[in-house]
């Protein structure tokens, strides 16, 4: 029999629920190694991270420094940031990965699925031509080709040659 390991999946699992419900969204922009934060790159009212508990390969977040729970509660200049940063993650993440597709959005709200529902996020995920396959059906897990630390170098390179 053959296993596979999702040793990074540990760590979610084991963040007691008061933990789960602190805004780790606020700590990420202040650390001062990027590289351990994940932190992609930073614009004037957010930030992109890669998403540490990822649904597919470079799935990236893109956060805005405000907590808010909702886009109503966003000034006109965030609103703007917030999506050119959307726009400025998928490309960095076309001419990194060369996916065949995405899937952007967002959650707003604990009922629709949000983790951390008082500070908003956007999911940006890569999508390839079959990658669902039997294994989250079945197993319940995911298998993610490269290490979040590798992927996050790759991507970096990106970063500075693409406004």
């Amino acid at each position: 029999m053959k296993q596979l390991h999702s040793y990074w999946r540990v760590e979610y699992v084991e963040i007691p629920k008061e933990q789960r419900s602190q805004d780790i969204f606020s700590r990420i922009p202040e650390g001062k190694d990027e590289s351990q934060s994940l932190l992609l790159f930073r614009s004037s009212q957010c930030y992109v991270a890669l998403n540490r508990f990822p649904y597919n390969a470079g799935h990236l977040l893109v956060i805005p420094y405000r907590a808010v729970s909702d886009l109503t509660e966003m000034n006109p200049e965030e609103r703007h940031d917030l999506m050119e940063s959307i726009v400025r993650a998928e490309t960095i993440l076309k001419k990194a990965l060369q996916p065949d597709a995405f899937n952007i959005g967002f959650n707003l709200g604990e009922a629709a699925g949000a983790g951390i529902s008082h500070h908003l996020h956007a999911h940006i995920v890569p999508r390839w031509k079959g990658d669902t396959n039997f294994m989250p059906i079945i197993s319940h897990t995911r298998v993610l080709p490269q290490a979040l630390e590798n992927l996050w170098r790759r991507l970096r390179e990106y970063v500075q040659e693409t406004p």
